[in-house]
């Protein structure tokens, strides 16, 4: 996932001198300081003060505390207590379980526990594909992370990325209905991240892996889905592949191009670099370059990334050298997965005609919006506050309850790309336009297309279990 940058809205809790005219007072203060009031409301009245909670939108945590010093020295203003409404929200988590049913008689007690449960039990025993339809199996994920690359932050750990895997369950259940569990390991260790992750698989129907560090997130991914008979997906590389892919679509038939004709600069090569170039690939766009640090991915050097040594194979078919200015010269496609400032003006001018940008790194992009707009036909961001973002969300609910509808074994490309497309299907023709390439995240219709294509890209390859899903229509 990435990090987003935005202001902050913060809740003082002011006791003030009551005359009348103190609270003017505090409204000039604020707006002098910056601070923007969005919300007041009166908590308590006494002949001598009012106490007043003033919601103010800050940049940040500092604005925020400058702006309350100021307050709290001025005469007949009390700065009580600073609260962060995100920090509200987080008390005591963000998730709770509840039950389907409520136990309030002795036989109610029987049936869900001891002794009538025993019947149910000895059925699973007997053919443990009943799991899926007398277990909370059937509906359920592990979103599984070790902390080791969590949004812009990057290796902070287990405790602090809880928070971010709770935000992720919750996207599970408000957008698709799946009842999802943050699981946060202390340690980062392949092989123990691994063997844990198999213990707990019996009460999953999928894994979702998160913000793990590249190049772990590899091995951890290829070797679960190798030894788990359940879905095992990183959002961090498909998901963004996916919606990637879906906007790409749409912006080459805006532009009148076809997949297979484009040259694409990819910036990044790391985790989700390397899946959009698999996606891409799969998608039928074959010349690709990719470019790093050091310049572009070529095949006179070996590198100390067997990534990259994959990457040099599969890419660049006629082997350029240089940088991205090298690189970037008649292309058709920016694509930045990397940090701020990679990308120049200078740069997309040397691009082919109606170029595309998808300037997706957080905070800040490749390149500023604003510097890029005049001189691009498309431009995509990983960011909500500019058209056109690039959010895994449109994503990972669908694909999982399609594979969870479909009982499937894996997630393989083929449905990868059935998720693509139905993403891209949700804008018609008659939508399509330069700042309208890639649906909002809260489009209803989203997630069931992506569920639905998704199922059928399932049973269409061979990895549904068709008989569990025709159990389910009884």
């Amino acid at each position: 996932m990435a990090l987003q940058q935005a202001g902050i809205s913060l809740i003082y809790r002011l006791e003030l001198a009551n005359n009348g005219t103190t609270f003017a007072r505090v409204a000039a203060i604020i707006g002098e300081a910056g601070g923007d009031i969005t919300a007041v409301d009166v908590i308590r009245v006494t002949q001598d003060v009012v106490v007043r909670d003033v919601t103010i939108s800050v940049h940040n945590r500092d604005h925020g505390r400058n702006i309350a010093d100021i307050l709290d020295k001025e005469p007949g203003i009390h700065v009580v207590a600073v609260s962060d409404r995100t920090f509200l929200v987080h008390l005591g988590g963000k998730l709770t379980v509840e039950p389907k049913l409520q136990v309030k008689t002795r036989e109610d007690l029987s049936r869900v526990y001891t002794p009538h449960v025993a019947r149910v039990c000895e059925a699973i025993h007997e053919d443990p594909s009943k799991a899926f339809q007398l277990t909370i199996k059937r509906n359920s994920i592990a979103v599984v992370s070790d902390g080791t690359a969590v949004l812009g932050l990057g290796d902070i750990g287990p405790y602090a990325a809880m928070p971010v895997m709770e935000g992720k369950a919750m996207l599970f259940k408000q957008f698709a209905g799946i009842d999802a569990f943050p699981i946060c390991l202390d340690t980062k260790d392949p092989d123990e991240i691994v063997r844990i992750v198999k213990g707990i698989a019996p009460g999953f129907g999928g894994i979702n892996l998160e913000d793990i560090s590249s190049p772990r997130c590899f091995e951890i991914e290829s070797r679960l889905r190798e030894e788990l008979d359940i879905p095992v997906f990183h959002d961090d590389q498909h998901g963004t592949a996916v919606v990637l892919l879906a906007g790409l679509m749409n912006a080459a038939r805006l532009v009148g191009k076809q997949l297979d004709s484009l040259k694409v600069v990819v910036v990044g090569i790391g985790a989700a670099g390397v899946a959009c170039t698999k996606m891409l690939l799969r998608a039928g766009v074959s010349n690709i370059l990719g470019v790093t640090l050091d310049g572009i991915i070529h095949r006179g050097k070996h590198y100390d990334n067997e990534m990259w040594n994959w990457y040099k194979e599969h890419t660049n078919p006629d082997n350029i050298q240089g940088s991205l200015a090298d690189a970037i010269d008649g292309a058709d496609v920016f694509i930045g997965v990397s940090g701020p400032g990679v990308l120049t003006v200078e740069h997309i001018q040397k691009m082919a005609r109606d170029p595309i940008v998808f300037a997706m790194a957080n905070p800040t992009p490749e390149i500023e919006p604003e510097l890029a707009a005049p001189h691009v036909r498309v431009l995509a961001t990983g960011r909500s506050d500019y058209p056109n973002q690039i959010n895994n969300v449109l994503c990972f609910p669908g694909i999982f309850k399609g594979a969870l509808s479909a009982r499937a074994h894996t997630i393989n490309e083929e449905m990868k790309l059935a998720a693509a497309r139905a993403i891209a299907s949700v804008i018609s023709d008659r939508e399509l336009r330069e700042d309208y390439i890639i649906p909002s995240v809260f489009n209803q219709s989203v997630v069931q297309r992506v569920s639905d294509a998704v199922a059928r890209a399932a049973i269409e390859t061979g990895v549904a279990r068709k008989e569990v899903v025709q159990v389910d229509q009884f």
